[in-house]
């Protein structure tokens, strides 16, 4: 399919217009900016700009507030329960994050729980705020519920991500950000918009049958756990975690009741907490061993995993190899969008008078 290719500081000039254009201070309209593009830069084409006009849509519906006033609710010297006044998560998510930062630089670990929030981009950005400080970061959120737990025809859960960042030393920073099903949901709206079918196992139709139709997820289907035929459960275990400690612990919406990410379905009737939920965790190094030397070691470890015997034509990756590989080549070479992506951000653009490129 067709692609033109975009400098990262075109992209980034644009989505921080639509940003200030919805109202947001110039400060959120960075941030949001800067956590919305490095799904782009790291090759996670879903969660980026492609979302734009969706957060324009909810904002549009008067689902998120551009003007939060984020602040804490409850907490103790290592915890904290965030209320996110229905901002965008890609706000709300950073602002939470540096307060577990904070937490953990006192207390040596730091965990704070959201509610009130809104979709908060990738999770790896988030748990990788931590990296700069010597610290490991955790993040978790819940999401739209497509996906339905093993054996389910009902569609309970969302893609649930968890992200964990860790320093290395000479070596680049470990970094997992991986959905708890077996593929995120904006891996389907890829498949639709290049008319591909699915690979096998990603969801399921209205009858539980595996599914390899695009489309699968809007006509009634699911999205699958991660696990495939005989290991979902797991998948099904790990996003009822993400579930629970974003939700549940919370105060905010979990299960069917989390809001849906689009504008055009209408929120639950019955809602059980505030909002969108997240989970953020920041855990000092020195508080467990001093940090040079959990970060040789770590370099050790993975050193130790890229030597791996590699079966013929492939190579062992650590976590967040292929992202970081192809954030070096987009900040050089720029970064490429589908052309129903450039035609969707021009009519965003055009609402509020801002020109892409």
């Amino acid at each position: 399919m067709t692609t033109t290719t975009f400098a990262y500081h075109q992209l980034f000039a644009f989505a921080e217009r639509v940003f200030l254009a919805m109202g947001c201070p110039e400060a959120d309209a960075t941030l949001a900016t800067e956590a919305l593009l490095a799904a782009d830069l790291r090759g996670v084409d879903s969660h980026g700009v492609a979302r734009l006009s969706g957060y324009v849509r909810l904002w549009e519906a008067g689902r998120i507030n551009a003007r939060p006033r984020v602040g804490i609710v409850h907490e103790t010297p290592s915890t904290a329960t965030v209320d996110g006044d229905g901002g965008l998560g890609l706000v709300v998510g950073p602002r939470a994050m540096r307060i577990a930062l904070q937490k953990a630089e006192v207390a040596g670990t730091g965990w704070v729980a959201v509610r009130n929030s809104n979709h908060f981009g990738i999770a790896g950005y988030h748990a990788m705020l931590a990296l700069a400080q010597d610290m490991i970061g955790i993040a978790l959120t819940n999401a739209s519920p497509l996906v339905a737990p093993t054996h389910s025809l009902d569609r309970l859960l969302g893609t649930n991500p968890i992200a964990v960042a860790m320093p290395a030393g000479e070596q680049p920073d470990f970094v997992l950000d991986m959905a708890t099903t077996t593929a995120a949901n904006g891996k389907l709206e890829i498949a639709q918009r290049q008319n591909k079918p699915l690979p096998e196992g990603w969801a399921q139709d209205a009858e539980g049958q595996s599914s390899t139709d695009a489309n699968a997820v809007k006509n009634g289907g699911a999205l699958r756990p991660l696990g495939g035929a005989t290991g979902s459960h797991k998948g099904y275990g790990l996003g009822a975690v993400v579930d629970i400690l974003s939700g549940v612990l919370s105060g905010a919406n979990y299960g069917p009741w989390v809001p849906p990410f689009v504008a055009f379905l209408p929120l639950p009737t019955d809602p059980v907490g505030q909002g969108l939920g997240h989970f953020f965790g920041a855990m000092r190094v020195d508080a467990f061993r001093p940090a040079d030397e959990f970060k040789a070691h770590l370099d050790n470890w993975i050193t130790t995993f890229r030597a791996a015997k590699a079966v013929p034509g492939e190579r062992v990756l650590i976590p967040g190899d292929p992202e970081r590989e192809t954030a070096a080549t987009r900040l050089l070479d720029g970064i490429p969008l589908l052309e129903a992506v450039v035609r969707d951000l021009e009519a965003t653009g055009a609402k509020f008078g801002v020109k892409l490129g």
